[in-house]
């Protein structure tokens, strides 16, 4: 009996099945999506308490290795996290408030000047732009007054969030020894080796990438602080609180505080000093891209730069600046869990991999 032809030739039919392979994916994902979005309240904390688990891991490691019980151990790792965060953010805050209408000064100052060397919007009065913007945030807090409930439910809403997310992470931290076990019960049969080591390779991918960009947000903000001060550019503190906080979004947030530091110097110092901060700048960028990143984030999953940025664009899509603080974490865990499918040959049943 001859074998019937098959209507499609086998290329086509390798197609087809790839193109509903992505169609599948792309579905669960778009779902997997939404369902954050819709439960953004719950899945919020439990994302910011992961992110602090993987930056206070190590505390926690170190306190019950030397004999410490798991309770006390979280609840000092959680101490110190509410002290650095709180301290850290204070003094971004207090920063940004003493120096931030110099630092709009000058901006504005850094647009005029660039209006009348440069022609650029020549029709626009920078006075003009300034008016209106503070008319704007007039209106705006006009606007806040008259829901004054709705500001106050936000206020109580960011501070549930937090207050939650710190639990979580004390949770995360005194039963992490248990996560092995639940990844077990929770898998699918045979597969729980599996699903452990692809849990381990993205939880160190997320663990590797908060503590290399907090080392290096740390170390940016002080070169470029140290440099603005000896140039004694206005605001130099403030300039260098945006640095730190902005190094968290790769990519965009060192090009944007970088950017407002130049037209800093630019408006209060000419362009002799404005010349020397963007030599200050881009000097911390070298040192950052060739010297600290692949020494401090060597065995982290290394990701593209067009990766990174559509990933941070993703975000902002899907949860605003939320997102995009949180996009990269997420894609370094999925490259994290690639990485580990990627190495695992299809021939080897699914064991330890060690990680």
């Amino acid at each position: 009996m001859q074998t019937p032809k098959p209507l499609l030739p086998d290329g086509a039919r390798r197609t087809a099945a790839w193109c509903g392979v992505v169609l599948l994916v792309t579905g669960v994902a778009a779902v997997a999506v939404w369902l954050c979005v819709i439960f953004k309240t719950a899945v919020t904390p439990v994302l910011l308490a992961l992110l602090g688990t993987a930056l206070l891991g190590p505390v926690h490691r170190r306190l019950t290795a030397r004999g410490m019980n798991r309770s006390l151990a979280a609840g000092l790792t959680c101490a110190l996290l509410v002290a650095v965060v709180g301290g850290a953010g204070y003094i971004v805050v207090t920063a940004l408030i003493d120096t931030g209408d110099q630092i709009v000064r000058s901006l504005k100052d850094a647009g005029q000047w660039i209006v009348d060397h440069f022609g650029v919007g020549r029709n626009i009065d920078v006075d003009d732009l300034a008016a209106s913007t503070r008319k704007l945030f007039e209106k705006f807090g006009a606007s806040a007054a008259g829901g004054l409930l709705t500001g106050i439910s936000l206020i109580g809403s960011l501070i549930a969030a937090g207050v939650l997310a710190l639990l979580l992470t004390f949770f995360f931290l005194r039963d992490s020894d248990k996560a092995v076990d639940l990844a077990h019960s929770i898998a699918p049969r045979g597969t729980g080796d599996l699903v452990e080591a692809m849990g381990r390779r993205a939880f160190e991918a997320v663990q590797g990438f908060m503590r290399g960009t907090t080392f290096i947000a740390l170390i940016d903000a002080v070169c470029i602080t140290v440099g603005l001060l000896i140039l004694r550019v206005p605001g130099a503190v403030g300039l260098g609180a945006l640095v730190l906080v902005g190094a968290y979004i790769p990519y965009l947030g060192a090009f944007i505080s970088g950017t407002v530091a130049v037209l800093v110097a630019l408006a209060d110092r000419g362009v002799a000093i404005a010349l020397w901060a963007l030599g200050v700048v881009l000097a911390v960028q070298v040192l950052e891209g060739h010297v600290l990143q692949p020494m401090i984030q060597s065995r982290t999953v290394q990701m593209h730069p067009a990766t990174i940025m559509i990933a941070i664009t993703a975000g902002a899509g899907v949860a605003g600046v939320l997102g995009m603080l949180l996009a990269v974490p997420a894609c370094a865990a999925a490259f994290g869990i690639i990485s580990e499918l990627r190495g695992r040959p299809p021939d080897r049943p699914p064991g330890r991999s060690g990680v």
